[in-house]
C-alpha cells in the first residue's frame, strides 16, 4: 500500500510487553476486544489513505488561466485554440413525476382501474339466517251451561223452582306457536277438548190450579156446583175433608146435625 508524507504506517508495531502467542493467552472478552480494535484501526487507516490519494490527484490537474484584469494591468490573452464543431445537444432524461407534479395527478393515474388495483376489495357480509323455533301453548275457555224447564203439578201454577243448578263447562285449546328471532310470527290450533262437561240447569214450573174458597166456611171449601164431604155418599163433583167450620149459610148442606161443624165424621 503506498504511503504518503504525514500519514502513519498502515500496520502499527506490536505494543510493548507482548511477545509471540499473546493472543492465545487472552480470554474470550479480550479476544473480542482485540478483534474489534484491530478492525476499527484498519478502517481508519483505509479512509485516511483514500483521502490522501484523492488530494494528490486533484493537485496534479492543470489550472485554468484567468483573463481578468489584475491591479490595472491587462492579462496576456491565451493562445487561440481551434473551435470545435458544435455538437448535438445532450439528451436530457425525462423528468420523474413527483407528488406535486401535475402529471402525477392526471386522470390516467386516478382512473377507476388504478383505484381498484390499489384499494383492497372487501367481500359482502353473508346475511344471517333467522332462528326459527316452536313451542306449545294452552288456554281455557268457558262453555256455558244450558237450561231445561219441566212442569210440576205439585206447585202452584206459574211458580218456578230450580231443581238442578247449572254449572259451566271448560274447553281446553292447544296451540303450536312459531317464533322467529324470539318474536311470535304464527299460531295454529292443534287440539280442542272439553275437559269439563257443563251441567244443565233444571227449572220446575208449577201447573196446579188453586181452588177459590167459599166465604161461608172456615176451611177452604171450593166454589163449585156442589160440594160433598169426602168419604160420604155424595156425588160431587167437588169434595172437601173436614172438619169444616160453618160461618154463614150452609149452602152445600155439609153440617147435617146443625152444630156449626161440617164433615166431622
Amino acid at each position: 500500500m503506498p504511503q504518503f508524507p504525514g500519514q502513519p504506517h498502515p500496520y502499527p508495531a506490536a505494543p510493548p510487553g507482548r511477545g509471540p502467542g499473546w493472543y492465545r493467552r487472552l480470554g474470550p472478552g479480550g479476544r473480542a476486544g482485540a478483534i474489534l480494535g484491530g478492525s476499527l484501526l484498519t478502517i481508519l487507516l483505509l479512509c485516511c489513505t483514500g483521502a490522501g490519494i484523492v488530494g494528490a490527484l486533484s493537485d496534479a490537474q492543470p489550472k485554468e488561466t484567468s483573463t481578468d484584469r489584475v491591479a490595472g494591468q491587462e492579462a496576456v490573452p491565451a493562445a487561440e485554440e481551434p473551435v470545435a464543431a458544435p455538437s448535438a445537444p445532450p439528451a436530457t432524461a425525462a423528468p420523474i413525476a413527483t407528488p406535486s407534479d401535475p402529471a402525477a395527478s392526471s386522470p390516467a393515474a386516478s382512473s377507476p382501474a388504478a383505484s381498484s388495483l390499489a384499494a383492497p376489495t372487501t367481500a359482502a357480509p353473508t346475511p344471517r339466517k333467522p332462528v326459527v323455533a316452536t313451542r306449545t301453548e294452552t288456554e281455557t275457555r268457558r262453555v256455558a251451561h244450558g237450561t231445561r224447564t219441566v212442569q210440576d203439578s205439585s206447585l202452584a201454577k206459574g211458580k218456578r223452582v230450580v231443581r238442578t243448578r247449572g254449572v259451566d263447562g271448560v274447553r281446553t285449546l292447544t296451540y303450536r306457536v312459531t317464533l322467529t328471532d324470539g318474536q311470535r310470527t304464527g299460531r295454529t290450533l292443534v287440539r280442542s277438548v272439553v275437559t269439563r262437561q257443563p251441567v244443565t240447569e233444571v227449572v220446575a214450573v208449577g201447573t196446579k190450579q188453586e181452588a177459590q174458597c167459599h166465604p161461608n166456611y172456615g176451611g177452604c171449601v171450593p166454589i163449585a156446583s156442589d160440594v160433598d164431604c169426602a168419604g160420604g155418599g155424595g156425588n160431587g163433583p167437588a169434595y172437601v175433608s173436614g172438619p169444616i167450620r160453618v160461618i154463614g149459610e150452609d149452602v152445600y148442606g155439609l153440617d147435617r146435625d146443625k152444630d156449626g161443624v161440617a164433615c166431622e165424621d
